[in-house]
């Protein structure tokens, strides 16, 4: 069984930076790619940044482009989302999540893609 623990969210004012961690149980960490979701208040989860599962490609949604960046340290099994030059639409829960396949090539997006999820953690941005 995996665990992914998030941590790191809070009130930040709009044009602040927060970082993010996802903590994994397991030794499986450095075989999967990961990404990183976001819920917006009264909206679907959405794709943020994926990373795959060697930390050398990443992947971002177009509104996050430059903005936020994610990482990976597979010695700690932890994966670090960074924000910076956050907007008060970037208030949402945010979530990390592994890939259901091990080793996987390219990027995804789709929910379905990802079996195990963190708890989820809340980022407000105030403006």
């Amino acid at each position: 069984q995996v665990q992914l623990v998030e941590s790191g969210g809070g009130l930040v004012q709009a044009g602040g930076s927060l970082r993010l961690s996802c903590a994994a149980s397991g030794r499986t960490f450095s075989s999967y790619g990961m990404g990183w979701f976001r819920r917006a208040p009264g909206k679907e989860r959405e794709f943020v940044a994926a990373i795959n599962w060697s930390g050398t490609s990443t992947y971002y949604e177009d509104s996050v482009k430059g903005r936020f960046t994610i990482s990976r340290d597979n010695a700690k099994n932890t994966l670090y989302p960074q924000m910076s030059s956050l907007k008060p639409e970037d208030t949402a829960v945010y979530y990390c999540a592994r890939r259901r396949v091990s080793a996987a090539l390219g990027f995804q997006t789709n929910t379905n893609e990802y079996d195990y999820w963190g708890q989820g953690t809340q980022v407000t941005v105030s403006s």
